[in-house]
């Protein structure tokens, strides 16, 4: 290596470091907007074919891409603020103390079962607080997070609709200027489709789907804060067999607990027989085995995720680990014999 191209890696470094410095306030919504984008693509390359006869093949792909965009808020942004809205308010009230249950009435059941005194309201006012802490910097966070919400939804935006345009010619790019034998770029790209693939539709969809029906049981049945913990067993959902268990399990005995017995059975047999059969009998159709990811490493990048850059990690942890172990292998298959 002369010093030519010596001076030209350290300046590609350094110019890719401060780019990093730059987007880093919010890469979560680039990241988040590379997976909408590559959602949506599919749905964008069949429209733009479409709209090419009795357009030009660039309006047509313009118009899709717009279509499409305006579509996606309609159907996912605009729900998925309003989902954020309200379990933000609920995480404020149950930290504060306002959990919405009738607490005493555990409490002093638990008591004449076992004998000892358990103050759930102190834990679950912790809990929310750490909670809240841990997502938001606190409540005085709130709406500072909620100001850099709205421009980083607005620069996704942005992302995704030129993402939808000229996804194609920046993979083209991207194939001409990786150092890389294009056999093995092929490979790599192909594998790493498969894991996202594997994880947005998979792992991911069967957990919120599950998270939504156990949801509606939670609303039949009158509980409250029903959208906070609907994200909770979205999240627990990712672990098989027993995850949105923790919830909607103890939620059918505090029913019991407070003397709503038929409420607690109906919605535990609810539980056992339709969010479990769905969890049970959907993982395996929906999930697309070529991720080759462990539901535990699911796990850990859903949490992981979501403490590094907040909601966006539910689905960009699982990715980043599925690439990486993409690569890996990629790296096994071409390279370790060198």
């Amino acid at each position: 290596m002369n010093r030519g191209q010596s001076f030209l890696l350290f300046l590609i470094g350094a110019v890719s470091l401060v780019t990093l410095l730059i987007i880093l306030p919010f890469i979560e919504y680039v990241i988040a907007s590379a997976i909408l984008a590559y959602v949506l693509f599919p749905f964008h390359r069949r429209l733009s074919r479409r709209l090419r006869k009795p357009l030009s093949p660039r309006l047509g792909n313009m118009t899709s891409a717009m279509v499409i965009l305006l579509g996606s808020i309609v159907a996912v942004i605009l729900p998925l603020a309003y989902i954020s809205l309200v379990f933000v308010r609920d995480l404020a009230s149950i930290a504060a103390g306002d959990t919405g249950v009738d607490l005493p009435a555990i409490e002093a059941r638990i008591a004449a079962i076992t004998g000892e005194e358990f103050q759930i309201d102190e834990l679950l006012t912790t809990a929310g607080d750490l909670l809240l802490n841990a997502l938001f910097g606190g409540l005085g966070g709130v709406f500072t997070s909620a100001l850099r919400a709205s421009l980083g939804l607005a620069l996704a935006l942005f992302l995704v609709y030129y993402t939808l345009l000229d996804g194609p010619a920046f993979l083209r790019w991207l194939r001409s200027t990786i150092p890389l034998p294009p056999t093995v770029i092929d490979g790599l790209i192909e594998k790493v489709n498969a894991t996202t693939r594997g994880v947005v539709i998979g792992h991911i969809s069967v957990a919120v789907l599950q998270a939504l029906i156990a949801g509606l049981g939670l609303w039949a049945v009158g509980l409250p804060n029903v959208v906070f913990w609907t994200f909770v067993m979205a999240v627990l959902a990712l672990l098989p067999l027993i995850g949105a268990f923790l919830v909607w399990g103890p939620a059918s005995a505090y029913l019991v607990l407070v003397d709503q017995v038929t409420a607690g059975i109906l919605l535990a047999l609810y539980g056992l027989v339709v969010v479990s059969l769905f969890d049970n009998y959907a993982r395996p159709i929906v999930i697309d085995q070529s991720a080759h990811l462990n539901p535990a490493i699911i796990l850990l990048g859903v949490f992981g995720g979501i403490y590094s850059i907040g909601f966006t990690g539910l689905f960009v942890g699982p990715i980043v680990i599925g690439v990486l172990a993409a690569t890996l292998e990629t790296f096994r298959e071409d390279y370790d014999a060198i």
